[in-house]
């Protein structure tokens, strides 16, 4: 014949009382009481943490849509535009909105190795705007890679976003000649 085990001895044996017998005695009714406090304590909680990160909407912006002036929503074209490369680092940082730049001419289906070779020809002719666009496009084709759940925080190893990186920096210290030795280099690792 089987052996039953009595319900209480199940429970320690899963790892200790049932969290709702741990409620230091109270009855049915005690017991739902509780938890509907808490329920209301959690749910005012996240009401407030989202009035916390609310933000008003810009002077001079469209108080329906919240665009700013001159952004035709779902164009991709914004204000303030600029051909120059801007907003890499502090010490290139001219304005806390960063400047909507030219995007290169690529199609949907561009690699990261086709964002680098437009940011290399765009470098080559000076224009600096295309070129850090074009990199900022390649480094998120480049981050493009599976990772396992709650790990997407962790940074990518692989040295091509590496590089990128490096020619953004250069780029936004105003090295033109090393950012695109840093482009060629990766172009020639990642044949």
């Amino acid at each position: 014949m089987p052996t039953t085990i009595p319900p209480t001895a199940s429970r320690r044996l899963a790892g200790g009382p049932h969290p709702c017998h741990s409620l230091g005695g109270l009855s049915g009714s005690g017991r739902v009481g509780v938890r509907l406090q808490a329920g209301w304590i959690v749910a005012l909680g996240g009401m407030f943490a989202c009035a916390a990160v609310a933000q008003p909407i810009p002077p001079g912006a469209n108080p329906d849509t919240g665009a700013r002036p001159g952004n035709e929503i779902g164009t991709g074209s914004s204000l303030p535009l600029s051909d120059k490369a801007a907003n890499i680092t502090s010490q290139d940082t001219q304005s806390t909105i960063a400047p909507n730049l030219p995007t290169p001419s690529l199609g949907e289906n561009a690699t990261p190795r086709d964002f680098l070779r437009a940011a290399r020809a765009a470098l080559v002719v000076g224009k600096t705007g295309e070129a850090q666009q074009a990199l900022e496009m390649a480094e998120t084709r480049a981050l493009d890679r599976s990772v396992p759940l709650f790990q997407t925080n962790t940074p990518s190893k692989n040295p091509l976003v590496s590089d990128i990186n490096n020619a953004l920096l250069a780029l936004g210290a105003g090295d033109r000649s090393r950012a695109v030795q840093i482009i060629e280099a990766a172009l020639a690792r990642e044949k």
